[in-house]
């Protein structure tokens, strides 16, 4: 598949895009067409392959960003109406993993975090962009979302946060559908990216055993995967 122009002249904002799905996911959107601003609280990580991928002739900018600090979220739609003149898609994927943590285990404190980050952040966000999204006539919402958000297992607040996510997005796709604005949630299993990454076993077995209980195909999916809303590649390489 040639991702060249599908997305061009659009107008991007990718939340924790530091790495994993969020990087991927910029530098998808800006290798086909679009202008996009990548935000992540971790700046300097992010800047180092942003900067890159200016040196590679994308339209890419990015920012530090808080995304459950309502006056952050202000700051990165000014950039992105400054730098750009609009917004068209927003795509709130900044998340954080708290695996396994039990309802017991789990302080109030450590809640309200997960709750702050996962789901808040996706409300302040559209909230934030949605003037901006409705002056585009052609605005989209992309959530990251997981499958701890269908079902449970996943740990009391991460689970809560993404199933939130996954109702917040069909009350907003109603509520939003008179300005043409469509939202949509991905809902990803196992995917590899640095959060992930300390949970898999250094043993081949016990990665191998790992795999084929998380994952019917065997293997983890790919951050590139979630970015293309795809759950498997055909026999040719993805485009790069």
């Amino acid at each position: 598949m040639n991702n060249t122009n599908r997305l061009q002249d659009k107008i991007a904002i990718v939340t924790g895009a530091a790495g994993g799905m969020g990087e991927a996911t910029a530098r998808l959107f800006a290798q086909s067409g679009a202008k996009v601003l990548a935000t992540d609280i971790q700046f300097e990580k992010m800047n180092v392959w942003v900067q890159a991928a200016q040196k590679e002739g994308l339209s890419i900018a990015c920012i530090l960003h808080d995304v459950t600090s309502e006056s952050d979220w202000q700051a990165v739609v000014s950039k992105a109406v400054h730098l750009y003149g609009g917004i068209d898609i927003l795509v709130n994927n900044a998340g954080v993993y708290r695996p396994l943590e039990t309802t017991e285990a789990t302080s109030l404190e450590r809640w309200n975090q997960v709750l702050a980050i996962n789901l808040n952040s996706a409300f302040l966000g559209a909230k934030t962009a949605l003037p901006h999204l409705k002056k585009s006539g052609r605005g989209a919402i992309v959530n990251i979302s997981s499958i701890a958000g269908l079902v449970g297992g996943n740990g009391a607040a991460y689970s809560a946060s993404k199933a939130g996510m996954r109702l917040l997005t069909k009350d907003q796709a109603v509520e939003f559908a008179p300005f043409n604005i469509r939202v949509n949630s991905i809902h990803p299993g196992g995917v590899l990216t640095p959060m992930t990454e300390a949970l898999i076993p250094v043993d081949p077995e016990q990665k191998a055993q790992m795999m084929q209980m998380m994952c019917p195909l065997g293997r983890i999916g790919e951050a590139i995967e979630i970015a293309w809303g795809r759950c498997s590649w055909p026999q040719t390489s993805p485009p790069t």
